[in-house]
């Protein structure tokens, strides 16, 4: 297309010249006045067939002779044909309209606004494709989630109907218990288990509805989830907190999915020390979050599965489905629009998940 439009260029040059010089023909023929009536209307039809090709016509001089297709106004005219006349001159070189011996004219030109369209147009073409490629990546994604969601909610939902027939049996059974003059220290422990099973029951029926977050006492709730642990584990892990039990800081919680994320954490650390280590609950109050950490003195985490443990069905254990951490993190950060992350991991010395909460 380039080429085509330097040819009809070069045509509209040549059609420029034989216009002037027809204008110095002359003759009383009234044939010959006819055939150059008709060539001088040619002529014109191919002059005035140049709408899109910018065109500048050079004197000899220098000076600007006249221009096509070019838009400004009147006051700017030099300045605009002075910038335009430097891009046709890197564009393509001049052609020359000879009309006499001592007059030759300089005629530059550069390409259409049609040609300048389809030179970009392949750009947009991929731009666009690209576009759909990612749109369509990140449709599939969402699906594969939406999908991914629902098997959470069913299985969860299950689960908690299926607790619920076993729970309520042993519910009648202590009470059962307790007309048999049965030890009372017995019967307090299994309440408690019995209890214990409930809230587990509960947490399992809140997954897939969103939950309601109240202001509560975080102090409160990690106390109560961290006295739970140390009666389930072994003597030779040793709880170490930064708060006391009479601390006071508040959040938008909902305690019984928060303390189930403190669990899991508190679990897998227990795991990767072999039942032997120290686990560490700290606490920092900043301006709008709160910063709870809960470091182990376990294995440690290699950096490359740092982001790879909160996928559903990671796990180190045999045993297990590996879904703790991956509900974890759909718990702190769908439900409570915080954020969960490895903090720091060291192989051998341990590792220190951070759980960043919007006061």
């Amino acid at each position: 297309m380039a080429q085509e439009e330097r040819k009809k260029v070069e045509l509209w040059a040549e059609a420029t010249k034989r216009f002037v010089d027809s204008g110095s023909a002359t003759g009383s023929s009234s044939d010959f006045q006819k055939l150059n009536s008709a060539y001088l209307t040619f002529i014109n039809e191919i002059l005035e067939q140049n709408t899109t090709i910018p065109i500048i016509i050079v004197n000899p001089d220098g000076s600007f002779n006249n221009d096509f297709n070019i838009n400004y106004k009147k006051e700017r005219r030099e300045q605009v044909l002075t910038k335009e006349l430097k891009k046709m001159k890197d564009y393509s070189p001049p052609i020359p309209i000879k009309l006499s011996e001592e007059n030759t004219l300089l005629l530059y030109f550069s390409e259409s606004n049609i040609l300048r369209n389809l030179r970009y147009y392949p750009l947009v073409q991929l731009v666009v494709i690209v576009i759909f490629i990612l749109v369509s990546y990140f449709a599939f994604n969402a699906t594969q989630k939406a999908e991914q969601n629902q098997v959470w909610v069913g299985m969860s939902k299950e689960t908690a109907h299926q607790l619920g027939t076993p729970i309520s049996s042993l519910m009648a059974w202590i009470e059962l218990l307790k007309l048999q003059n049965v030890d009372k220290t017995l019967i307090g422990e299994f309440e408690k288990d019995t209890q214990r099973l409930e809230k587990i029951t509960e947490r399992f029926s809140k997954i897939g509805s969103k939950p309601e977050l109240l202001q509560q006492n975080l102090v409160e709730v990690l106390s109560s989830t961290v006295s739970y642990l140390k009666t389930r584990s072994s003597g030779k892990v040793k709880f170490e907190t930064s708060f006391g039990e009479n601390d006071f800081i508040l959040a938008p919680l909902n305690a019984a999915l928060f303390s189930w994320v403190i669990e899991n954490l508190c679990k897998n650390a227990i795991d990767a020390m072999d039942n032997n280590g120290r686990i560490t609950i700290n606490i920092k109050e900043k301006e709008n979050t709160i910063n709870i950490d809960v470091s182990d003195t376990g294995k440690g985490i290699h950096k490359s599965q740092h982001k790879t443990v909160f996928n559903p069905g990671y796990s180190t254990k045999k045993r297990g489905w590996g879904l703790g951490l991956s509900l974890a993190k759909r718990i702190i950060e769908n439900y409570h629009s915080g954020k969960i992350f490895i903090k720091s991991s060291e192989i051998g010395k341990g590792t220190t998940f951070r759980i960043v909460l919007n006061k």
